[in-house]
């Protein structure tokens, strides 16, 4: 990541999709702006694919993000809504990486772990949160918990990408310890 950088989170869904944006600067993050996409008005799934389509493309080209962090589908028990939320998800990557963005995945598990340190948090849970870490006031945090979970995916990727990398691979604690003997005590 470079220093500053613009992050796009993106919840998808078929019902209502949810977008956030992150600024990165001098290594802090703040917020730009949240939002969610409503397919109420849609009569088919493609007239949804055409709307996720046309906003994630106008949202990339009036922000000008860098970077796409997308909440990966869960696995559930209906096949037929798994497909819909997975062709839902694929257009917002296809806009993205046209766009030239880089696409990170994460699961949910993973987004509620990085925001509240549970992976079971509930979605008020990580809404909060965020508002804390974000120091966002109470008014704009009155949106859609699809726009916090997407805000919450592009925070846990900011968190990602500042976390420290290895660049020794280690097999286990033993190896760790013979390939880095001045740091053993």
């Amino acid at each position: 990541m470079s220093p500053d950088c613009k992050i796009l989170g993106i919840d998808p869904g078929t019902t209502v999709m949810g977008l956030g944006l992150l600024e990165v600067s001098q290594g802090k993050a703040s917020l730009i702006a949240m939002s969610t996409i409503n397919f109420k008005d849609c009569k088919t799934h493609y007239e949804k694919l055409a709307k996720i389509f046309k906003h994630v493309t106008e949202v990339i080209d009036a922000y000008k993000p860098q970077e796409l962090a997308i909440e990966a589908p869960f696995f559930g028990k209906n096949v037929q809504s798994m497909l819909k939320l997975g062709r839902a998800q694929g257009v917002a990557i296809a806009v993205a990486i046209s766009k030239g963005l880089k696409v990170t995945e994460y699961p949910p598990l993973k987004i509620k772990m990085a925001i509240t340190g549970n992976g079971a948090a509930s979605k008020e849970q990580v809404a909060g949160m965020l508002a804390r870490f974000l120091n966002i006031s109470e008014d704009r945090m009155n949106v859609k918990l699809d726009a916090t979970d997407a805000l919450a995916a592009a925070y846990c990727h900011y968190l990602q990408l500042g976390a420290p990398k290895s660049t020794k691979p280690y097999k286990s604690w033993k190896d760790f310890a013979l390939k880095n003997s001045n740091r053993v005590f």
